[in-house]
């Protein structure tokens, strides 16, 4: 560092290698290296000095070495749970090579006593921290550690993250965030931990601004909203669509996105319409359970008094696919869950199920009462520094289970087993076909991201023909059908199928892991991690 200039190396850790969300196979596929670059230390980038030397790697989509770290005066790094282990691991590289390292995110905010041996820890916000540490840098200090007061910072002052650190190619979406925090209280979820209970949204002229920017920058595509509900603050989610349809239309809708939302969204026609206007082709929506005791306990109210299948059918009238989250793993659960959320999956016709095993993640409401009720394992809160596989689909169940373990790992098993099964899959592919409203611009052919759909066509025609894991009858049986009955669907039905690319032998990956688990607890060689004291 010389006059105030500094050379930043911003790194992105590694995801665990073998993960539901990664759709490895399916990014290659398409050419791409990873689904989604680090729309949070992009973010930090454009908050740093105008005059300092900023550069990017992400470790999910290229390589780390020592001549990179020795060519910085800073290394800044951090992420969530499933980055900790390779997080630790950029930590011990910078130490050995003497560069300071400052880590940030999710995981250093919740479990900062892991992240101890960085030089520097900015826990929270950056919009309410980062200022601070910078103060500190350009002072001299090489050591410190600032908190951000939780729930303050304003994102209406956050800047257009910087788009230009990324090489587009290397991923299927670029990601941007409108609001942070949620109004629910599920008793399993972090979120409202980290960023409260009130979710602030940026402006509809900073939205605009950052869409205006990838564009410039030659961007065309998916574009995803990352929030963790984009609903969660309707008034302004409402007052922000008609502006982004308006930017759409003017620019001839060059991004098609997609977006998480709570499951109220199928109550609002109004909303969903807007959302179909402007482009969002598809929503992450987490039901859980279809059993209305279980989300009950874990307060999820929003998910009860309704229909679910018939609010997933809903939002297939705005023509806007579902992608669901369920868990298997609550202490209210019967020995019926497995028939129970098959079933749902099927009359929903939701082919994209995630269903993953109950965790109980540092902060949160369930770790807590798991920790008074003496029931919580002493290593959650941990990734495994031994291996980068699996997630919460393998990896779950850091707790003493009220139903016997091995009869939750084979409930578990059954879903993905049933909902996976190649027949079943692409079954309820044509399902949704049947029922999506095709009237919206996000379902037109010629949209954004032609030239790549052409070119995921022609390589998901291979992988589905030709490959090891094809379903060649299936494919092509599908893409029939759809010509014949939906032509109008073609598209949103080549990317549930391209889809399956990964998650069939993801499924067949995680059934394999589960059988260990079961048979590990009933030969007794499970070995029982210890307890964290209760309070």
């Amino acid at each position: 560092m010389v006059d105030g200039h500094c050379r930043v190396l911003l790194v992105h850790p590694r995801f665990n290698s073998s993960s539901f969300w990664n759709y490895k196979a399916t990014c290659e596929m398409v050419g791409a290296k990873y689904p989604a670059p680090p729309l949070g230390l992009i973010t930090v980038a454009s908050m740093l000095p105008k005059e300092w030397d900023v550069r990017l790697i992400d470790r999910n989509a290229g390589e780390l070495t020592d001549d990179d770290i020795l060519s910085a005066d800073m290394v800044m790094t951090g992420g969530m749970l499933p980055q900790q282990a390779d997080t630790l691991w950029i930590i011990r590289r910078c130490r050995e090579l003497e560069v300071p390292v400052v880590v940030g995110g999710p995981d250093p905010m919740t479990s900062p006593h892991i992240y101890e041996r960085a030089n520097f820890l900015v826990l929270g916000e950056a919009e309410g921290i980062l200022d601070k540490f910078l103060e500190a840098w350009q002072a001299g200090d090489r050591e410190g550690r600032f908190t951000a007061e939780k729930f303050k910072a304003d994102v209406s002052t956050t800047p257009i993250p910087r788009f230009d650190l990324l090489t587009f190619k290397d991923y299927v979406q670029v990601g941007v965030q409108f609001s942070r925090g949620c109004p629910f209280t599920c008793e399993f979820c972090d979120i409202i931990e980290l960023y409260g209970r009130v979710p602030r949204t940026k402006s509809s002229a900073q939205m605009l601004a950052e869409l205006d920017n990838l564009y410039a920058l030659g961007y065309r595509g998916h574009v995803d909203f990352v929030d963790d509900n984009l609903i969660g603050n309707k008034k302004a989610v409402k007052a922000f669509l008609p502006e982004l349809i308006a930017w759409q239309k003017a620019h001839n809708y060059p991004f098609e996105m997609s977006t998480e939302a709570s499951l109220n969204l199928a109550d609002d026609k109004a909303l969903l319409t807007m959302m179909q206007e402007a482009g969002f082709f598809t929503v992450f929506v987490g039901i859980e359970s279809p059993d209305p005791e279980v989300l009950i306990a874990t307060r999820k109210k929003q998910n009860t008094r309704r229909d679910i299948a018939k609010s997933v059918h809903q939002i297939y009238d705005a023509g806007i696919t579902v992608i669901a989250g369920f868990i298997v793993g609550f202490d209210e659960e019967s020995d019926q869950v497995a028939d129970e959320i098959t079933a749902l999956i099927e009359e929903a016709a939701i082919p994209v199920a995630m269903t993953g095993l109950l965790y109980a993640l540092p902060t949160t409401q369930l770790t807590r009462r798991l920790q008074a009720e003496g029931r919580l394992h002493d290593d959650f809160g941990l990734d495994d520094p031994d291996t980068l596989d699996g997630d919460q689909c393998t990896a779950g169940l850091n707790f003493e289970t009220k139903r016997p373990r091995a009869q939750i790992l084979s409930d578990f098993r059954k879903v993905v087993d049933r909902v996976y099964a190649p027949d079943a899959y692409f079954g309820r592919v044509k399902k949704v076909a049947s029922m999506l409203n095709t009237s919206g611009a996000n379902q037109a052919l010629l949209g954004a991201g032609f030239g790549h759909d052409l070119q995921m066509f022609g390589r998901l025609v291979w992988s589905m023909t030709f490959s090891k894991h094809a379903q060649r009858w299936l494919f092509w049986s599908t893409i029939f059908w759809c010509l014949t009955h939906r032509p109008s669907t073609l598209k949103p039905v080549l990317v549930m199928m391209a889809l399956y690319v990964h998650l069939g032998p993801f499924s067949r990956f995680v059934l394999t892991q589960i059988d260990a688990q079961i048979a590990a607890v009933e030969d007794g060689s499970w070995e029982k991690p210890g307890l964290v004291a209760a309070e």
